[in-house]
């Protein structure tokens, strides 16, 4: 009779364990998810730091881009016509080079407008 007695006495203590057990385990979860938390909040930190400054280094770097391009088609338009200036006469090297930029100026506006109009109908389309 002495073991039944005494089983019965480990039951609740094994539960109690176990319960224990638990509180233990989720106070162990909660903890290491707090930890988690902490190190993507300072990954995600330095990541938002480092896409900072690749984006500046990367806008400066294209704003050059387009400066020297702009000196190069500068540079191609003034060649151009100094190389025709023999063949049409200053004035008339100029007038054609003036000529030729505004027509392409004018083809590139036409294409823009035409390509707004057809994704204006695009987006506006009921379908």
């Amino acid at each position: 009779m002495d073991m039944q007695d005494t089983a019965p006495n480990l039951a609740p203590g094994v539960e109690e364990a176990d319960t224990l057990s638990l509180a233990k385990d989720l106070r162990q979860l909660a903890d290491e998810a707090k930890t988690f938390a902490q190190a993507e909040f300072a990954f995600q930190k330095s990541r938002a730091a480092y896409v900072g400054a690749e984006t500046r280094s990367i806008a400066l770097l294209l704003v050059v881009a387009v400066v020297l391009l702009f000196f190069a088609v500068m540079a191609f338009v003034i060649g151009t016509v100094i190389a025709l200036g023999p063949l049409l006469g200053l004035w008339g090297a100029m007038a054609a080079v003036t000529l030729a930029l505004v027509l392409i100026a004018g083809f590139s506006a036409w294409s823009a407008r035409a390509r707004l109009k057809r994704m204006m109908a695009i987006i506006g389309s009921r379908d």
